[in-house]
């Protein structure tokens, strides 16, 4: 059962990943990130999307190159359509990260002042990286891609480790 249609009562936990137009960084972090969850025994346990701060699109599959320099790694992002985040997410995850600082502020804005989630950015739970944001790839070369999925990698590592110490204290 792919991860989105589980249950709540059978997920451990809920991520949104989120950058501008939801069709580079975020849902290569959304491919990423499942994967690594399944190969840790979670699949169908963790609700994980990826949505874009900005509505220009909405319906519209990820960046071909993102979606080809994801399969070489064996992730499938050509399934995935871009959405725009809603402040009913807020109440759906209870992990919401930003590949960046300005679509941290577009997220702090929406906010509900009830939100007891965590929102910030998905770098941060990475230390000694070097930085707190992804950079968009989407006016350079392939190596912009390349370099948006080795963060991924290590980024989704480490925040699952962080959600499964998380779930396990609770």
């Amino acid at each position: 059962m792919p991860a989105r249609d589980a249950p709540a009562a059978a997920r451990q936990a809920s991520v949104l990943f989120v950058c501008a137009g939801n069709i580079c960084r975020s849902p290569t972090a959304e491919a990423v990130f499942r994967e690594h969850a399944a190969r840790a025994g979670l699949d169908g346990k963790v609700l994980v999307e990826s949505a874009g701060t900005g509505d220009w699109h909405v319906g519209e599959p990820p960046d071909r190159r993102a979606i080809v320099h994801a399969r070489r790694r064996g992730y499938d992002l050509a399934a995935l359509r871009a959405r725009q985040v809603q402040r009913e997410d807020f109440t759906r995850f209870a992990w919401i990260l930003a590949m960046d600082m300005h679509n941290l502020r577009d997220l702090v804005a929406l906010r509900p002042a009830d939100y007891a989630g965590h929102l910030g950015l998905l770098l941060d739970f990475v230390p000694g990286i070097g930085t707190r944001e992804v950079p968009d790839p989407y006016f350079g070369g392939p190596e912009g891609f390349e370099a948006v999925l080795d963060l991924m990698e290590r980024a989704s590592a480490a925040l699952l480790a962080r959600i499964r110490g998380t779930e396990r204290a609770t």
